[in-house]
């Protein structure tokens, strides 16, 4: 079981001008993938943080700015997403799990 907060119940997204934040949908076959781990992981590889996508799919991290990578761990697999933390700004990250 994953440490992180509850992602069904987080509380509405509010972004500060001194953090950035991460968040998005997991999906397979269009269809939303609840119970997918999403971790963050830096430049070289090292992990950060760790959630369990919602019913949903929906994920957030609050990271620092800079480049990071989402490995999204699921029944069967799993993926790596390359995206850009924008300190001030919520990016949406759509994570897209083969079949």
């Amino acid at each position: 079981m994953c440490g992180a907060p509850d992602q069904d119940t987080l509380p509405a997204l509010e972004v500060s001008s001194k953090e950035a934040v991460l968040h998005g949908f997991v999906t397979r076959s269009d269809s939303p993938l609840g119970g997918a781990y999403v971790r963050l992981l830096g430049t070289t590889g090292d992990f950060t943080a760790e959630v369990q996508s919602s019913a949903t799919g929906y994920f957030r991290f609050y990271a620092a700015g800079g480049d990071w990578t989402l490995r999204t761990l699921y029944r069967g697999g799993s993926v790596d997403t390359a995206v850009t933390a924008v300190q001030g700004q919520a990016v949406e990250v759509a994570v897209v799990v083969p079949d």
